[in-house]
């Protein structure tokens, strides 16, 4: 049963759930067959408990029927009953996880009976519970939508003269349509970016433009898209990204978490883009973002931090010299790391602060106290020892290093694009080591090298660069 459709789906199930759905089976309405109540009570004890002996068929048929012989046939169908109860369970789940989604729904049922009190008193309650509604996105457009439809259908069904609500159910036609459209042409262009996808908006432009005339961005479920799609399509006008970053941090609680997520990481990663382009402004707003979503938990897995966001925080923290904030987040955020994780991150990123701050002596020990098990974290810690040692003038050091760096290069199985970074870095680390101070030709032979080398991070660029005007 390892791997089986049952085993997948009680593998994700919460202890909530499983109480839930122990009640459900026990419902004659649900379920009335004992074997599938047993079999249930077995797979929740042994799944979830890793005992994969204990689920193997065999074994669970002979604790279901002990006086029979194995009957394949009997025990799929067994199966059958269980997962077929499961699957309308959280179908059940699912569909009532919404209220305003569930009142709505009760009240077609009243309409479609022709109980014009209670459908009356249902949508009623519906509304009341749409205004109450936490969050103010795509998904509130579409309960407004549908309500404002349920009401019209009852009504058009009255035969006698009643004012309509036609204007209604059309203006939240247009905004659930909107907010759906802006947000899936979001993803569209964040999409197009990473992946160099040419995707046809179609008519998104002249839908900015009436948003615009009718002010829609005023509404969370739209401004936040919008003014994310014209930062986008206008790349050169900041203003579109200061209204982005002000929606975003007035309106996001209106979101559901992961949405609100998606929004914030759409935002870093179109800045993370414009810093690579050179835009100065970038670096700094996309420090504001990431310690807006990790203070408002939106840049969470879970319950926890990633350990590539956690050191994209402090490395983002450490350009702008946020030295403080670095500290306090490593220490305060770091018990939300994985546990397997969180020594090297944690101790990486103590190393780098001190780097940052020049207080080279604690970060060479740091650095050199461990061999990270993140081959990216071993080669960035390798290439802060390079140019420690080079500005401190420990020259044999630096020499050990580079030799061990090509060796560690041709060891480890290292992604050719940072491979030929980490290769060109040392490679022109050399040539500065040997260039001479009175040979003019030679060091602006080693200028053009260094302005030319493809890859190379910037920030290595920069340094090189910085070295050579020193000789």
């Amino acid at each position: 049963m390892k791997n089986s459709r049952l085993s997948l789906i009680f593998n994700t199930f919460s202890k909530k759930e499983i109480r839930d759905l122990r009640k459900w089976l026990n419902s004659p309405a649900h379920n009335q067959r004992a074997d599938v109540q047993e079999l249930f009570e077995l797979l929740s004890k042994n799944v979830q408990n890793g005992s994969e002996k204990s689920i193997e068929k065999e074994r669970l048929y002979k604790k279901l029927f002990p006086k029979e012989k194995y009957d394949d046939a009997r025990f799929r169908q067994t199966i059958h009953f269980l997962h077929k109860a499961i699957e309308e369970f959280l179908i059940f789940q699912e569909l009532t996880s919404d209220q305003v989604k569930s009142k709505t729904a009760l009240a077609t049922v009243f309409r479609k009976k022709k109980i014009d009190k209670l459908f009356n008193k249902t949508i009623k309650e519906a509304k009341e519970l749409q205004l109450k509604s936490k969050f103010r996105n795509a998904d509130f457009q579409q309960n407004e939508f549908q309500i404002e439809l349920e009401e019209y259908t009852f009504r058009e069904k009255q035969k006698r003269t009643t004012e309509m609500n036609l204007q209604e159910l059309t203006n939240a036609l247009d905004l659930t349509f909107i907010a759906r459209k802006l947000r899936y042409s979001y993803l569209m262009y964040a999409h197009q970016n990473v992946y160099k996808t040419e995707y046809d908006f179609g008519f998104l432009n002249k839908m900015l433009n009436y948003i615009e005339e009718a002010e829609l961005d005023k509404l969370p479920s739209i401004g936040v898209y919008y003014y994310g799609l014209k930062t986008h399509i206008e790349k050169d006008n900041p203003l579109h990204f200061q209204n982005l970053k002000e929606a975003i941090f007035d309106n996001t609680h209106l979101f559901p978490r992961s949405e609100a997520r998606d929004i914030y990481l759409m935002a870093i990663n179109h800045l993370i883009k414009q810093m690579n382009s050179g835009a100065d402004f970038a670096l700094r707003e996309v420090f504001d973002l990431y310690k807006k979503g990790i203070e408002e938990r939106l840049l969470f897995e879970g319950e926890f931090i990633s350990r590539f966001t956690f050191r994209n925080v402090v490395t983002i923290s450490l350009k702008v010299e946020e030295f403080e904030w670095v500290d306090f987040f490593i220490e305060n955020y770091q018990p939300y790391l994985q546990e397997k994780f969180r020594e090297n991150v944690v101790h990486f990123s103590k190393a780098t602060l001190a780097y940052a701050k020049k207080d080279y002596p604690t970060a060479m020990k740091l650095f050199t106290q461990v061999e990270y098990n993140d081959t990216l974290m071993n080669l960035n810690a390798k290439n802060m020892l390079v140019k420690m040692f080079y500005e401190e003038d420990e020259f044999d050091a630096l020499e050990s290093l580079l030799s061990s760096m090509r060796a560690y290069l041709t060891r480890k199985k290292v992604m050719g694009y940072h491979k030929s970074f980490i290769t060109n870095f040392i490679k022109l680390t050399k040539k500065l080591l040997k260039v001479s101070p009175y040979d003019k030709a030679q060091i602006e032979k080693l200028r053009l090298d260094i302005m030319e080398a493809a890859p190379m991070a910037s920030s290595e660029r920069q340094w090189l660069l910085t070295q050579l005007e020193k000789v």
